[in-house]
């Protein structure tokens, strides 16, 4: 393993623990050149699955733009990182166990879009926006509509006897931003 400091390729592992429910090895090593110290993890990988891209493009899949993506999703959300790496983990096992060779871009994007849907609704809906690529308004609210019980939520629109009192100046209502 190379030193990511100073590029040095005699790296010594001075500590391997189970880590992520038995599933990497994490190792804690020092660089005797720089005397950098640094982490590293050891995953099984099953086998190696390709990504068919939208473009026709094929690349190999990686796991860290899964976990990248995840996390951009997730950024400043309250979800415990240990689920995050079951998430990516799950969602990485699920693609090498499936038996096919290539998988597409968009089986990975609904698997990802699955799992934050039961983890965190606000990253489920942030993926979602980009995933497909929402281009207006309307695009959230159908989304919206799918997070309640399935079923669309009608808008709360005002009957025709409804009276709108207007607000006072510098005050805001209970439940309004």
């Amino acid at each position: 393993m190379r030193c990511p400091y100073c590029g040095g390729s005699e790296t010594q592992v001075k500590d391997s623990r189970p880590s992520e429910d038995g599933a990497a090895i994490r190792r804690r090593r020092v660089c005797p050149d720089c005397a950098g110290r640094f982490t590293t993890f050891e995953r099984v990988q099953l086998r190696e699955v390709v990504v068919l891209k939208r473009s026709g493009k094929r690349v190999p899949f990686d796991r860290d733009k899964l976990q990248r993506s995840i996390d951009v999703a997730l950024r400043k959300r309250a979800v415990d990182p240990e689920r995050i790496e079951r998430l990516v983990s799950g969602i990485t096992r699920q693609l090498e166990s499936a038996g096919e060779p290539e998988v597409t871009s968009e089986t990975i994007g609904e698997l990802v879009m699955a799992g934050l849907k039961g983890l965190d609704d606000v990253a489920y809906v942030r993926f979602a926006s980009v995933y497909k690529n929402f281009r207006e308004a309307k695009d959230f609210e159908d989304l919206l509509g799918t997070l309640s019980d399935g079923s669309p939520v009608p808008a709360a629109v005002p009957g025709p006897d409804a009276e709108l009192e207007p607000e006072a100046p510098g005050r805001r209502r209970a439940g309004r931003p």
